[in-house]
């Protein structure tokens, strides 16, 4: 199986190809970028398919990163995965980026749970947290770094993510201390295309997951303009 992985969720615009059947990537990028995935990923696409000698209609998938994290990165990276799907005619999957973070780690400090945690801004993180054979023990969600560390009440855990550092350096010095803290700015675009291969494009759709409402805010009419728009 062929799989085009993307992502342009977090700091980072990345991608790669990967052949499942001889188990390595044929190709990959990635720049490290708060801003700019708009202009830099079709570019970066072109390049890596040109790398891999793929034309697009060989491919079996287009796996995307569809977040938590940066709502113009991720709907830049949903959006070209979604149009080369219907160009190529193949089906587009969605990964969070939660979900592509755990999965680099998982198993690297033997049975100690993964909590991974994304910066939410104002004092908050996105996180999920698994058992370390990848089982499911805290769904994803938003919470106060705080309650965050709270939430895990599994043993000493490995924490990954760009909010890992944050985390660990709250941690409580009373509670086992995490085994490991990988403070990276964007997940293993590896590990997200071998997510994309794993997941059933029935049930894992390429669109935004949301955990929070934006930051940005549609400006109030001024009270004329508004009458204007009522009218």
């Amino acid at each position: 199986m062929l799989i085009l992985a993307i992502d342009t969720a977090l700091e980072a615009c990345a991608v790669a190809v990967l052949d499942t059947d001889a188990g390595q990537l044929l190709a990959q990028e990635q720049v490290l970028m708060k801003r700019g995935h708009a202009e830099a990923l079709m570019p970066m696409i072109a390049r890596v398919m040109l790398s891999a000698n793929l034309a697009f209609t060989s491919l079996d998938r287009i796996a995307v990163t569809m977040g938590p994290g940066s709502f113009t990165g991720l709907r830049v990276g949903i959006s070209a995965a979604r149009g080369l799907a219907l160009a190529a005619k193949r089906p587009a999957v969605g990964l969070t980026t939660l979900s592509a973070y755990a999965a680099a780690v998982i198993g690297q400090s033997g049975a100690a749970p993964v909590i991974s945690a994304i910066d939410a801004r104002h004092d908050h993180v996105y996180f999920q947290i698994v058992a370390g054979d990848g089982s499911q023990l805290v769904r994803p969600g938003i919470a106060r770094v705080d309650d965050a560390i709270a939430a895990s009440q599994f043993g000493a855990p490995h924490l990954v993510g760009n909010a890992a550092k944050i985390l660990a350096e709250r941690w409580p010095k009373d509670v086992p201390q995490p085994v490991a803290a990988d403070a990276q700015p964007a997940p293993d675009i590896g590990w997200v295309a071998w997510l994309g291969a794993a997941a059933d494009p029935k049930t894992n759709p390429a669109r935004p997951f949301y955990l929070k409402a934006p930051d940005a805010k549609p400006a109030r009419l001024p009270p004329l303009a508004a009458q204007a728009a009522s009218s």
